[in-house]
């Protein structure tokens, strides 16, 4: 196994809190040093701006060679299937006279599910205008809001940006069991030289990078709710409780490595704090446990015989006070196969 490296010594107490200082795990570092120039690969920084010390130094490795065939391919079957898209009765999860929230399967474009939702009104001739108040990446399935008019979509999309609608997710990861049931890890996070989202040191933060963007910072709590089938579904908690142990990722340092690998299947369920682009991905890659089908951050694409078109990362509930009345609102998407296949005695639609 891979062991993620953390300072013994640098533990300290903040309001109830465990905060932990863990630099860049090996291997993972061996990974992005090994790596070519090869643009199609979202490399690492070069050689001159990382001697320099112009530009911070990513922490997680560049996107494998492999990928770039597999998102080709899988760009490719999203198109077409998005094209042919019609969001079904089955498909809605809530609605009202301000809003639709859909769930969204995996392997289709957000767009198509608004284009869909405006084809079904036929020769309506009011139509609300339809707006996405977020988006969820190609392969993500899950919970996704249309507002119906301009004055609901400004508001939600502010309450979004302003990180005032709580999300969790669930992924089902593959890697080595984590001796943690609950963490938060707080990073940075931002583009490398040829584009590619990576997890930069809290240090970083405030930095500018190659593209002229700067090191942002990225916070994720998980709970891990099964372990190889052992386990249960429960209520999600509150991502803000103070006795969640708080990881802070800091430059890489010298560190021993065991080298042995265990393929455990971890059901985790993620809230994300902050609004960064591939997120929960990038933490689960840099924690060791990559999603699965997740082929761009580490994750197996082909897993126990079957090779995986999507990953398994699903948008499953949110939070958010209503854009127009102010009531409380809270929307839970129904578990996709791959979720209920795990919790076995537990089936949901898909």
């Amino acid at each position: 196994m891979t062991k993620i490296p953390i300072h013994t010594n640098c533990v300290l107490s903040f309001q109830s809190q465990t905060l932990r200082l863990i630099h860049s795990p090996p291997s993972l570092r061996s990974m992005a040093a090994l790596s070519t120039k090869d643009p199609g690969c979202g490399t690492s920084d070069g050689p001159a701006e990382v001697l320099s010390g112009n530009y911070p130094t990513p922490l997680s490795p560049p996107y494998p060679p492999l990928s770039k065939n597999v998102e080709l391919h899988r760009a490719m079957s999203a198109a077409a299937r998005s094209g042919e898209y019609a969001l079904s009765a089955a498909d809605i999860v809530f609605e009202d006279q301000y809003l639709v929230v859909a769930n969204k399967p995996s392997g289709v474009y957000c767009e198509a599910i608004l284009s869909s939702l405006s084809s079904s009104l036929g020769s309506v001739i009011v139509k609300p205008e339809f707006h996405l108040a977020n988006r969820l990446d190609r392969d993500t399935s899950g919970l996704m809001v249309i507002t119906k008019s301009h004055k609901a979509a400004g508001r939600l999309v502010k309450a979004f940006t302003d990180h005032k609608v709580k999300k969790t997710y669930l992924a089902l990861c593959i890697g080595y069991a984590p001796d943690w049931n609950k963490i938060r890890i707080i990073s940075g996070h931002g583009r490398s030289k040829f584009g590619a989202w990576r997890v930069y040191s809290t240090e970083e933060i405030g930095r500018t990078l190659p593209g002229g963007s700067m090191v942002k910072n990225m916070v994720t709590s998980f709970e891990v709710l099964f372990v190889n089938g052992k386990g249960k579904i429960r209520e999600p908690i509150d991502h803000e409780v103070n006795d969640v142990e708080s990881v802070v990722v800091q430059k890489e340092a010298e560190r021993s490595i065991d080298d042995g690998k265990k393929s455990d299947q971890i059901l985790i369920r993620a809230y994300p704090q902050s609004g960064r682009t591939h997120q929960i991905r990038l933490h689960c890659q840099y924690l060791g446990i990559p999603i699965r089908g997740d082929v761009k951050y580490g994750g197996f694409h082909e897993w126990k015989g079957i090779t995986y078109d999507t990953h398994a990362l699903h948008a499953e509930s949110l939070s958010f006070e209503h854009p127009i009345t102010g009531m409380p609102v809270r929307i839970q998407a129904p578990l996709p196969l791959w979720a209920s296949e795990i919790c076995g005695d537990m089936p949901q639609k898909s």
